[in-house]
């Protein structure tokens, strides 16, 4: 069998520009207002959001991408497709249609693989009852798929990270840990079940439940990690946040990734990205790397209490004192 993960330089999430370059080149950028775009650059939230011309449900838009993180071309692209779609679920919306995104070697790698990865695609877009009309390809020398979305949302029901208040919940919805098992996966062949189980479940159940709760505060948890998309969340809300370490769930075999040291370069950006932020306390230097780990196809992280998903943490009011994030 082919080994996509050999012809990536990374994979999946962990790809991601980190964060605080990213912000730096977006600066310019941010400013811009229109009272049509109701979800924009100025947080950093999963999708744009826009309100059309005479009232009705918002448009919702997003664009993800990444190379192999599993070698399993259908499973790429079942990730890939999940993982985008995710960015509508995590405003809020329902995908409506999505058109794939492909970069492919086509040289060096058979194009019967590519359209496994399609075939992956389409059946997670399929589950997802959105429609999937063609899209782009190009000849790339890394493998690349991932979708752009578009889809639908009530604007009284946007969840957005600046909604957040003091004294709710932190609730997430899927455990940690896909980074450092991806990155063992890809130097070892090893293939872990659960991961690439988390990594193809839909968040559409879990955000239409964070919906019918009223909550209205959230993101998705990916390239920054839960410590970053978590700070990103506090900080566009004005707050602080208390994490409890051990109610933090995760994947079996993470633990032992983490020590034996298949930690991506991206996790440690974004523990280098939140340190400045970070009151780790006594946690250990392990278990705050996978509070750190880069994810693909994460869960939701909601301020408020979602059926079956572990609450790990309250938003708090943010004092001169004390660090955005504080784990206990």
């Amino acid at each position: 069998m082919v080994r996509l993960t050999g012809y990536a330089a990374g994979g999946g999430c962990s790809c991601k520009l980190p964060a605080g370059e990213l912000e730096a080149m977006l600066a310019g950028l941010a400013g811009q207002t229109d009272e049509r775009l109701l979800v924009g650059l100025a947080h950093g939230d999963d999708a744009a959001v826009v309100q059309p011309p005479g009232g009705g449900p918002a448009v919702v838009a997003t664009a993800d991408f990444f190379a192999p993180v599993v070698d399993d071309p259908y499973d790429f692209g079942r990730i890939a497709a999940t993982n985008a779609i995710s960015d509508v679920y995590a405003v809020g919306g329902e995908p409506l249609v999505a058109l794939n995104l492909l970069s492919w070697p086509r040289e060096l790698l058979p194009m019967d693989v590519a359209a496994e990865v399609l075939r992956g695609g389409a059946a997670v877009a399929a589950a997802a009852g959105c429609l999937l009309a063609g899209g782009h390809s190009i000849d790339d020398r890394e493998p690349k798929y991932g979708l752009a979305v578009t889809g639908t949302a009530d604007p009284a029901q946007l969840i957005t990270l600046d909604a957040g208040r003091a004294g709710l919940p932190l609730s997430l919805t899927k455990p940690l840990g896909v980074g450092v098992l991806n990155s063992r996966h890809k130097a070892t062949g090893e293939v872990f079940p659960a991961a690439v189980e988390a990594m193809t479940t839909l968040n559409r159940d879990a955000a239409r439940a964070a919906r019918a709760a009223g909550i209205r505060c959230g993101t998705d948890v990916t390239g920054f990690g839960l410590l970053g998309h978590l700070y990103k969340l506090c900080r566009a809300s004005g707050l602080g946040a208390d994490l409890d370490v051990a109610a933090v769930p995760l994947l079996a075999g993470a633990a032992e990734a983490v020590r034996d040291g298949y930690v991506s370069g991206g996790t440690r950006r974004n523990l280098d990205w939140v340190a400045p932020h970070l009151d780790a306390g006594t946690a250990a230097e392990d278990a705050v790397l996978l509070l750190a780990d880069a994810q693909t196809s994460g869960g939701l992280l909601v301020a408020g209490e979602v059926p079956g998903a572990p609450v790990v943490g309250v938003l708090r009011a943010a004092t001169a004192d004390a660090a955005t994030l504080r784990l206990r």
